[in-house]
């Protein structure tokens, strides 16, 4: 067989993508649930990997954004800031925050304290997403090309939409607040994984992380995830606005959007100690010497 131009190459693979993606297409169609129901199960089976990243997030609120470089041990997640409204912290101040974390190292009581609080808000966020499938119902919506931030740059995702299944039992009050939330989900098909969970409360639903209190209609959340390599996606974006009430008579009003960047990856057996250390040689632009790469076993 004649081998084909190298020119052509690239247009012969993105052809053929688009017949698989087309031929794909009719089934997604007419299930739209198992497709909602795959990418559950693959995102479960994936938060039990373990792999660790260093990022840096940067969280804004009516007050301000606050910038931080994170490190994800098997201890807990360190995380440092760096700079308060882009502007990074004087001597000061970076010692002040390097006391902080520190204080995780010398007193163990309170690092497995954290350890414990970053695993049952884990399993909370988990009880969620096993619960989408049951949770909802699905129709297709059409789709579109992953992007920066949302999937895998130039594939192509499905938007499915959802609303509520009436059949549906809530197990807890941890699952009750899907009883009044719809909206779009955005799936890589190929790959079985969500890129976009964007959900709005048509209705006051009552919550139970822990406490007891109500959410108002109106409240939306909006999560993305990306590719970041070695088959790995990350969150790169979180979005809350709730307005609500905790135990009856105190209001709550949550209005934040976070950005998550520049995933590198650590080895899996770094320790909380060595994450600090790590954390301390970086700065504003979350650059760092050595380089984090240098630390990752790939």
């Amino acid at each position: 067989m004649r081998l084909l131009p190298c020119t052509w190459i690239p247009i012969l693979s993105i052809f053929l993508a688009a017949l698989s993606f087309a031929q794909q297409a009719p089934s997604v169609q007419s299930d739209p649930a198992s497709l909602a129901r795959r990418a559950v199960q693959n995102e479960v089976e994936a938060s039990q990997i373990g792999t660790h990243y260093m990022f840096r997030g940067t969280r804004t609120t009516p007050r301000g954004s606050t910038t931080k470089i994170y490190v994800e041990t098997k201890e807990a997640t360190a995380g440092m800031v760096v700079a308060y409204n882009g502007k990074a912290l004087g001597p000061e101040q970076r010692r002040d925050e390097e006391a902080r974390v520190e204080r995780f190292i010398r007193d163990p009581e309170e690092l497995r304290k954290k350890h414990r609080q970053e695993q049952d808000d884990a399993e909370r966020t988990m009880r969620i997403v096993r619960a989408l499938p049951d949770a909802f119902l699905f129709e297709y919506a059409g789709e579109e090309q992953g992007s920066a931030g949302v999937g895998k740059s130039g594939a192509p995702l499905v938007k499915l939409s959802f609303r509520p299944n009436p059949n549906y039992q809530p197990p807890s009050r941890v699952e009750q607040v899907l009883a009044g939330m719809q909206g779009e989900l955005l799936v890589d098909p190929s790959r079985n994984r969500l890129a976009r969970i964007d959900g709005r409360l048509f209705k006051d639903v009552s919550f139970g992380w822990g406490i007891l209190g109500h959410l108002d209609k109106g409240g939306r959340f909006l999560v993305e995830q990306e590719a970041v390599g070695n088959g790995d996606w990350e969150i790169s974006r979180m979005s809350l606005e709730f307005t609500g009430k905790i135990l009856i008579f105190k209001n709550v009003s949550i209005q934040s959007a976070e950005v998550f960047s520049g995933f590198k990856r650590v080895p899996a057996d770094l320790t909380f100690a060595q994450a600090i250390e790590l954390l301390k040689k970086q700065d504003v632009n979350g650059d760092e010497n050595p380089p984090a790469s240098s630390l990752a076993k790939q």
